[in-house]
């Protein structure tokens, strides 16, 4: 019986984790879409470019369409899956803007953060680069609040502390 109770309270640790991610590990984009999308970096300052990509593999055979508020309209003709876009130079610093693809029908949105220290100006590279990667605590933690990195571990350890009192107990409840 005491193994049943580690292994709920194992599960409910692993669903507290799952739980407390960061929305942009856990996904982008919102809306039911037989295509998949993505606007990177999601992260920009007011003048810099971005790049929109799109996943045609399970839908979106005709012309895809982007718009927001922060650029112009972009159209992606079939077989072309990317573009770059220029964020205006008046776009409000901490702001999150909508960033609308549709394309046969369907239609789905992601969010477009604009940095308030300046952020990054250039779009992240298309393809594979040809030389070693970036190293730094932007690159291996960026995009992590420490707020809910915290509440995740505190979950965490809450659950294996309350788990390890519980069997701790039961077994010298047996014994008597």
């Amino acid at each position: 019986m005491p193994a049943i109770r580690v292994a709920s309270a194992a599960l409910l640790s692993a669903g507290a984790l799952a739980l407390s991610a960061p929305t942009a590990v856990a996904g982008d984009g919102h809306g039911i879409t037989p295509f998949g999308f993505r606007v990177v970096p999601s992260t920009v300052a007011a003048g810099g470019q971005v790049s929109l990509q799109l996943n045609r593999d399970g839908g979106c055979r005709g012309t895809a369409t982007v718009t927001s508020g922060v650029f112009d309209t972009v159209r992606l003709p079939p077989g072309q899956d990317t573009a770059t876009t220029v964020i205006d130079w008046d776009a409000r610093p901490g702001a999150a803007y909508q960033v609308t693809f549709s394309c046969d029908g369907s239609s789905g949105w992601t969010q477009l953060t604009i940095a308030q220290d300046g952020g990054t100006a250039r779009p992240m590279p298309l393809r594979p680069a040809q030389h070693g990667v970036e190293a730094g605590a932007g690159g291996s933690i960026g995009g992590f609040d420490l707020k809910e990195i915290g509440l995740g571990a505190a979950l965490i350890a809450g659950s294996l502390g309350i788990a390890y009192r519980r069997t701790r107990r039961r077994t010298g409840d047996d014994g008597a």
